[in-house]
């Protein structure tokens, strides 16, 4: 058995042997706003339920670990004293993860994720409208962990009232946690569905993806094309150019000879199949051409 001393590590491995072990975590889908009302979307998989009388729920947006700085999160909780914590299932899961990437301040995750923005009875945060449950939370208390990347900040948050799609409901109005479909978080790239067990989703891409909101209208409210969908769409640096789309549209045309002319709604049935092997670029030159 390996034994390790904690302060032998660099905190980047130890970070690592922690989340690794620690396993599944189930994922605060946080929404808050700052002192000048821009919204903020991040997940945190440091969380938990701690009371059901008051009901308290504990998340901890940690200090980064590359400059020490703190979560856009974390400041505004402090400031406002007002949290959404809503959770995630497998069907938004790809948009979660989307708004982990480290957007500059003042940049809307909601846009970006192309989740939608729903007012909050209680709190000023808006609330994920596909979430099947949304809590609306005021903050008690936070309490630092230390002063150094890496440390944590429990933000203890008191549920003030809370949302559940009844769609997840069974007939005595109780959550049915097979159709609440809800994943959670292990180490590296991997999570945890509660149906199936574990699958990866690779991490936003180090420079930022440009996001849902730079979509061309007739991609952004597709039909066809899911919310992980347009989650893995969006995690690009930049759309094709039209000349390698043209040269895409030659190259494939044997194999789809109608491509030229078919309905957006026929293109996007095609993309969601380069969508589901990965093939992210291909996936959008079908949807440009």
């Amino acid at each position: 058995m390996l034994s390790i001393d904690p302060k032998s590590l660099s905190t980047s491995k130890l970070h690592g042997y922690l989340l690794s072990a620690v396993a599944p975590r189930p994922i605060a889908f946080a929404s808050t706003i700052d002192t000048e009302g821009n919204s903020n979307l991040s997940p945190f998989s440091f969380f938990n339920v701690f009371s059901a009388n008051p009901p308290i729920l504990v998340f901890s947006p940690s200090r980064k670990l590359k400059d020490n700085t703190l979560k856009h999160t974390l400041v505004n909780a402090k400031s406002t004293k007002e949290v959404v914590i809503n959770v995630v299932n497998y069907d938004i899961v790809h948009q979660m993860s989307l708004s982990s990437a480290e957007y500059p301040e003042g940049v809307n995750e909601f846009e970006k994720t192309g989740l939608t923005m729903l007012k909050s009875d209680f709190v000023k945060p808006f609330r994920v409208a596909e979430a099947p449950v949304q809590f609306e939370c005021k903050v008690n208390d936070i309490v630092e962990l230390g002063t150094e990347g890496g440390a944590g900040n429990l933000i203890i948050c008191e549920v003030v009232k809370f949302h559940i799609d009844k769609a997840v409901l069974d007939d005595d109005d109780a959550i049915d946690q097979k159709k609440l479909d809800l994943v959670a978080r292990a180490g590296g790239s991997y999570y945890s569905r509660a149906k199936t067990g574990f699958f990866e989703i690779g991490k936003p891409i180090g420079t930022l993806g440009i996001g849902v909101d730079a979509f061309p209208d007739y991609v952004k409210n597709s039909m066809i094309l899911t919310g992980n969908d347009l989650g893995m769409l969006a995690n690009i640096e930049a759309l094709p150019s039209e000349d390698s789309v043209k040269a895409f549209v030659e190259e494939v045309g044997e194999r789809y000879p109608n491509i030229k002319t078919a309905t957006h709604r026929e293109k996007h049935k095609l993309a969601r199949n380069y969508i589901s092997f990965g093939d992210i670029e291909s996936a959008w030159k079908i949807l440009l051409s």
